[in-house]
């Protein structure tokens, strides 16, 4: 009979194996910039394919974002990926801010985990969706009165 190996020390104190990093479970569990902007500048929801749902708001003052907000009914994941976001767009020019990709959010992050990657690719496509709104509705800001 083949003898049996313990399984190496973590140095954590348990066996169970580190999966996030501290900027994502401080992000999922504190998440900043939760909830809607009344009358915002720019705003989008978009669905991801695993069916998260993820709502990003903006306020723009002189084509700089003073304030961004989210709300997503998605995992920890995804609550860390639209608290990032949010925070890395906020005080930047819309262009700026436009070419945040989802690599710049997992970098913030600090990585996820392959199967949750996902996540700061839906926030990315938000955070883009949100600024092409505030674009369209910039020039002519008498539009926005028709958008329910």
């Amino acid at each position: 009979m083949p003898e049996e190996i313990d399984p190496p020390a973590d140095n954590t104190g348990t066996d169970i194996p580190v999966v996030y990093s501290k900027t994502v479970i401080d992000h999922a569990t504190k998440p900043r910039n939760m909830g809607p902007i009344e009358q915002p500048d720019g705003y989008a929801t978009i669905t991801g394919p695993c069916g998260d749902t993820m709502q990003i708001w903006f306020r723009v003052r002189d084509d700089l974002i003073i304030a961004a907000t989210f709300m997503t009914d998605g995992c920890g994941p995804s609550i860390a990926s639209g608290s990032i976001a949010t925070e890395l767009v906020k005080r930047k020019a819309a262009a700026d801010a436009i070419r945040i990709s989802h690599k710049d959010i997992l970098n913030a992050l600090d990585g996820l985990p392959e199967d949750s990657r996902h996540c700061a690719l839906l926030a990315a496509n938000t955070i883009k969706a949100a600024i092409r709104d505030y674009i369209a509705f910039k020039s002519e800001p008498w539009k926005r009165a028709y958008v329910k």
